[in-house]
């Protein structure tokens, strides 16, 4: 197969496994992934999940192939592991990582501490924590999440490395500097793959960094993604498929593969 793809970064729930309707996998979705993969391009799922969740979710879905490469909790890069683990740091992008992480949450302390107030006084959603640090939240719904993100934005105001990623209700803070697109150049940086031979499809908010076309030449969306995502797809050039989830993403595929 001649292809002009030669890095995949699809995210996993909601664009390659549907959760709210059958079946959970596209059976031609995943025989071109496999397909491709032979053919020498390299496939890599990008995540909110950590690579632990991810694991579960490749066996409860029973996912046929494994991918080459994984970017979990929206910033890290795993390649498989050489001493029997299933998953190693690639590189030393997951410790620089960490520390910009580590360094942040400690300068940002009051912004969270004023989040932290807004939520328990003026809204119904759950704080997240991680060992004592406060990870993100998780909202009743769409609405109330907008609200919360109004008032992080004017508290975050004076601390412009201060950003979060969102997925519908849930919330995770981070460092701006990192996120799925992020992630994926540095593993493209990696790799020596160019921008033109990376394809990338998401469906939600936190997907939008690999999609707006800086990072990956052929962005793409299946049919459930939100609106933001559609557009920020349809403005990079990439392509919007009319199917939903996994038949959506073979689609766009389809799309590249054929050369447009």
């Amino acid at each position: 197969m001649h292809s002009p793809i030669k890095l995949l970064s699809i995210d996993f729930d909601g664009t390659l496994v549907s959760r709210v309707s059958e079946p959970v996998l596209d059976t031609q979705c995943m025989d071109l992934i496999r397909e491709l993969q032979n053919a020498g391009a390299i496939w890599a799922i990008n995540t909110g999940r950590s690579a632990d969740l991810l694991e579960s979710g490749l066996a409860d879905f029973a996912v046929p192939i494994r991918p080459d490469f994984i970017l979990t909790t929206e910033r890290d890069v795993f390649r498989p592991g050489q001493n029997g683990d299933k998953w190693e740091p690639f590189g030393d992008w997951n410790e620089r990582c960490a520390r910009d992480h580590a360094e942040l949450f400690s300068s940002a302390n009051s912004v969270l501490a004023q989040v932290v107030d807004f939520v328990n006084r003026k809204t119904k959603a759950r704080l997240i924590y991680e060992a004592e640090r406060l990870e993100g939240l998780i909202a009743e719904n769409d609405e109330e999440m907008e609200r919360i993100i109004e008032f992080i934005k004017r508290a975050r105001a004076g601390h412009p490395n201060l950003d979060y990623q969102r997925n519908t209700v849930y919330l995770r803070f981070c460092h701006a500097d990192y996120h799925k697109g992020a992630a994926l150049a540095e593993l493209a940086r990696l790799l020596e793959i160019p921008r033109e031979n990376i394809f990338a499809s998401g469906d939600h908010h936190n997907d939008i960094s690999m999609l707006d076309g800086k990072v990956a030449a052929m962005p793409s969306c299946p049919g459930n993604a939100i609106q933001e995502v559609q557009d920020a797809v349809r403005n990079a050039g990439g392509y919007v498929a009319q199917k939903d989830h996994g038949a959506g993403v073979y689609e766009a595929l389809l799309y590249f593969v054929n050369g447009r």
